[in-house]
């Protein structure tokens, strides 16, 4: 056999072990694919939307057009307003550190 074939091959070896549970044999990212409701997040805190821009250091542009369902927010952004929406005093204690 080819090397490359011997590589995908190993891969496949390595991911079948993984999802029976041996995380030993490479690593795997967690993807969020919920969907995230970002007003309803910012009215939770009370916030305009320029204020939540600005305390989350968000664009306020950005921030509009995930309102208006124009974009989604995607990967670390989503996290964040994640973490905004479980605790949005400490993410934002955390980032007036910054």
């Amino acid at each position: 056999m080819s090397n490359a074939a011997d590589e995908i091959l190993a891969g496949i070896s390595d991911a079948i072990e993984m999802q029976r549970g041996d995380t030993s044999r490479g690593r795997f990212h967690k993807i969020l694919n919920a969907d995230i409701d970002v007003k309803e997040i910012r009215g939770a805190t009370g916030l305009s939307q320029s204020e939540f821009a600005d305390t989350y250091l968000l664009s306020l542009s950005t921030l509009q057009k995930w309102e208006a369902g124009t974009r989604t927010p995607e990967g670390p952004a989503k996290t964040l307003l994640y973490m905004i929406a479980r605790d949005p005093s400490y993410v934002r204690d955390t980032l007036e550190q910054v």
